[in-house]
């Protein structure tokens, strides 16, 4: 797997300062994409584990929120392959809030946030894009995903953390402990409202 991109001190794609991975290759090409340059698997460099260790070095800085994956398309097969290890690996470094230290015990929880052209229900077990074990452990992860392709005519500046308003913010444990259906990400309610 290639990343395209990493961002070391990111507000746009998550809550808090994050650290950012943008990952190369998409099949989906959906068009006025910002991130076209990523559309290619051999687009950037290699995702080593030199690199890995450089992401979770960064994310041990106290007021970096946690963690953020892009493209390209993060769930591309290849790149669930090259992402799987990685995400189990800050996973178990950076428990979520209220699991307890992490390995070390001193950076506190952080949040794991995943951007998809693809649906939850494509992900989700039984789905077109899941890829079985790969795919499942990937969504074990993850805190947020914000889900859906990226649509010029339902394109909205004002939303929060997308781009197009068919995109869904999604709590993943709740929706994945959920009964059916899917459980939207809930912000601050002072953002929803557009005014401070």
């Amino acid at each position: 797997m290639n990343y395209a991109e990493i961002k070391y001190c990111d507000i746009a794609n998550g809550t808090g300062v994050r650290t950012t991975l943008f990952v190369s290759g998409c099949r989906l090409r959906c068009p006025h994409c910002f991130n076209e340059v990523a559309w290619d698997f051999s687009a950037g460099k290699p995702f080593t584990r030199e690199v890995e260790d450089d992401l979770i070095a960064s994310l041990e800085t106290p007021f970096v929120a946690g963690l953020s994956v892009l493209g390209g398309e993060p769930m591309e097969p290849e790149n669930q392959e090259g992402l799987v290890g990685f995400l189990e690996r800050v996973r178990g470094r950076f428990p979520r809030e209220g699991e307890g230290a992490g390995a070390n015990g001193d950076a506190g929880a952080k949040t794991i946030w995943m951007y998809s052209g693809h649906t939850f229900e494509q992900l989700a077990p039984g789905g077109a894009w899941n890829l079985g074990e790969v795919t499942d452990r990937i969504l074990g992860t993850l805190d947020v995903l914000v889900d859906g392709p990226f649509v010029q005519a339902e394109h909205d500046i004002t939303l929060r953390f997308c781009g197009s308003a068919n995109q869904r913010i999604i709590d993943v444990p709740a929706t994945l402990a959920a009964d059916g259906g899917v459980v939207l990400w809930e912000d601050d309610p002072v953002f929803s409202t557009h005014a401070m």
